[in-house]
């Protein structure tokens, strides 16, 4: 298990993993025709190609995309045969990393923040079947790495009023509401608040 940056090969793996996220989080208080809006056919291809944009050409350096990995490794007992040598061999070339997470941030966009000091985290997701194994906070974790790196004092990212889930493992991480927000219109209104953390 590990964090790293994200690959071109990762692409798919990186859109998928944002599908099934969405789908099964935001389907607890989303309308149904929006969610299909962002999650079907039409979208994975349109998320896909932001993905790949994000890998090779992102807007600044400042802007990343990290991937949460599995190693995978395969069933051994498929190569009795080849005797305890042939199995270590075969299976550490055939081991692979699953993404199993995403995170993605960049300098701040909101008018009233500074961008030289202030990052945004404007993905956090992990997929559905591989939730509570930590993968969230090493994403989290990494993130606030990179950020002091890059010599940011404080990040803000928004989340979906009603996403009490990713609020509380916000909350638990030490961010908090800094009053600002914001209201989209989905077919009926739904609130989304800013949360923001000192990483100084």
């Amino acid at each position: 298990m590990g964090v790293r940056a994200a690959r071109l090969e990762d692409v798919d793996a990186v859109t998928s993993t944002q599908i099934r996220a969405w789908k099964a989080v935001y389907r607890d208080f989303l309308p149904p025709i929006p969610l299909e809006q962002m999650t079907g056919p039409a979208a994975e291809k349109m998320w896909r190609r932001q993905w790949e944009e994000a890998i090779l050409s992102p807007p600044t350096p400042r802007h990343r995309l990290l991937v949460a990995v599995e190693r995978v490794v395969p069933d051994t007992d498929a190569f009795t045969a080849l005797g305890p040598g042939g199995i270590l061999a075969t299976a550490a070339q055939r081991a692979s990393d699953r993404v199993v997470g995403l995170a993605s941030h960049g300098p701040a966009e909101d008018p009233d923040l500074h961008p030289a000091t202030t990052a945004e985290l404007m993905t956090l997701l992990v997929d559905p079947n591989h939730i509570r194994r930590g993968h969230g906070s090493r994403l989290l974790n990494a993130t606030v790495d990179h950020l002091r790196d890059d010599g940011y004092s404080t990040v803000v990212t928004w989340v979906f009023a009603d996403n009490h889930q990713m609020l509380g493992f916000l909350e638990s991480a030490g961010w908090g509401e800094d009053e600002a927000e914001r209201v989209l219109d989905m077919g009926r209104p739904i609130r989304m608040i800013r949360l923001t953390t000192d990483i100084s």
